[in-house]
């Protein structure tokens, strides 16, 4: 393995889910979930619900590296939801998240959304998700969706 820098190219491809590194890194973002958060509480998205209609699936790339994933789900006319925002270990801290948040923002303006949400942990293990999206302009709202008030999530949303 290759030591990724903040200046090697990132390549962004849709779909992916059958590559056995994307495979890996769906299995171990279900189980860092589960270990950081109560069952009720978990609400990353499973292979079955990252193939369904309606939600976009990513991967990004350094070379044969794979980088991060993360998905887009319209969940009304101009309202988009980020899912299953995940960088490899290897990755983490190198601007690959940032990278890939973008893009996604770019797909849900594109779906002709105005506004973006998402749903993460209130535990310190998710400290620096939330920093990141608070650095892009996301604040913390009320649930949405099929969300429901609970004391180990936090959900925001930005305006796009």
């Amino acid at each position: 393995m290759t030591t990724p820098g903040i200046n090697d190219v990132v390549r962004i491809q849709e779909g992916g889910l059958e590559h056995p590194a994307v495979i890996a890194l769906v299995r171990q973002h279900l189980a860092s979930a589960a270990d950081h958060s109560p069952p009720e509480s978990v609400h990353a998205l499973g292979f079955e619900r990252l193939r369904l209609p309606g939600l976009r699936f990513y991967t990004a790339w350094q070379g044969d590296e794979l980088a991060a994933m993360g998905a887009v789900k319209r969940i009304a006319a101009d309202h988009a939801e980020l899912k299953s925002m995940r960088t490899a270990d290897a990755f983490q801290r190198r601007g690959i998240a940032a990278t890939m948040l973008r893009h996604l923002l770019q797909v849900a303006a594109d779906m002709g959304c105005t506004r973006v949400s998402l749903e993460t942990g209130s535990m310190d293990a998710f400290a620096p998700a939330r920093a990141l999206y608070a650095r892009f302009g996301f604040v913390a709202c009320a649930p949405f969706g099929d969300y429901r008030v609970d004391p180990y999530s936090v959900c925001m949303t930005r305006m796009l």
